[in-house]
């Protein structure tokens, strides 16, 4: 079937074949041993591992100065705190106390020695905690005076003028905070209202409720949570009908709310406004 030629071709092509698997198998085509330079080697590494702590010093989220009194759930967990050390702050501060201490903070949350040494050196509390006021007595002793402060005036009979003794406040905030008041027919129920105004932070409020504080509330008829419908969640402030409707199914899950803590637990409630939204609710 095959010419001559072709034949030749074949035979020439099988003793190739034979060559190269002859030569693979008898030849060690593996490489030369590769000499390390160890202290080359070592060097290289140490500048590595310290390219990856710059890099790692860089990517770490930095703690910048906060009033411990207003640690939020989100805050506080970046900072290392446990839910129940957080829920021991928020419980502390349900009933209107300060903490004005790293140790008062560690004696209410419970934290470790080591996490405390880690974020109280971030602490910063009011000028009145840290630098209590001096006086001079009539032989000229200079001693220190307790901290307490004047008596308040009434947050809903001040004017924006009075609101600019406040040490931050300005024409702006001052008006603004009157504005919001006046929105209301009796103004302010409670002092957590500020929180409501635009551009006063955590510690503004605090350095504003040093000074002034609601004497005279608005009269507001609370509306009976485990009664409510979904009109009436809606006449208060910060619940709109998605989020009424999501409260009434789970008072229909649970049968009736026993405490307001329990709203916290419906889906998307606004954790951070609960006390402003207690002010229009009762339990009966």
């Amino acid at each position: 079937m095959f010419s001559k030629e072709q034949r030749n071709g074949i035979f020439l092509l099988i003793l190739l074949i034979i060559a190269l698997q002859c030569i693979y198998f008898f030849v060690d085509f593996s490489p030369a041993n590769v000499v390390a330079k160890t202290q080359e080697l070592e060097k290289f590494n140490k500048e590595l591992d310290s390219l990856r702590l710059v890099q790692l010093e860089k990517e770490k989220p930095k703690i910048y100065p906060f009033n411990p009194n207003y640690l939020t759930d989100f805050k506080g967990a970046s900072l290392g705190l446990s839910n129940e050390e957080i829920d021991r702050l928020l419980a502390f501060r349900k009933q209107n106390k300060w903490i004005n201490s790293p140790k008062q903070f560690q004696d209410v949350t419970k934290v470790s020695d080591t996490l405390l040494s880690k974020i109280s050196p971030y602490f910063k509390f009011p000028e009145w905690v840290n630098k209590p006021k001096t006086k001079y007595t009539s032989n000229g002793y200079r001693g220190k005076t307790q901290n307490i402060p004047k008596e308040k005036r009434d947050l809903n009979k001040i004017t924006a003028k009075e609101l600019q003794e406040v040490h931050g406040i300005g024409k702006v905030l001052s008006q603004r905070i009157v504005r919001f008041r006046n929105r209301f027919k009796g103004g302010f129920i409670s002092d957590v209202q500020l929180q409501d105004v635009y551009g006063l932070t955590p510690e503004l409020i605090s350095k504003v409720t040093n000074r002034f504080t609601v004497k005279t509330p608005r009269k507001v008829q609370g509306i009976n949570i485990n009664q409510a419908t979904v009109e009436n969640l809606v006449t208060i402030q910060h619940i709109d009908y998605d989020l009424a409707h999501k409260i009434i199914e789970h008072r229909n899950l649970i049968n009736e709310y026993h405490s307001f803590d329990e709203l916290m637990k419906v889906k998307d409630f606004p954790v951070n406004k609960i006390d402003i939204i207690k002010l229009y609710l009762s339990l009966d």
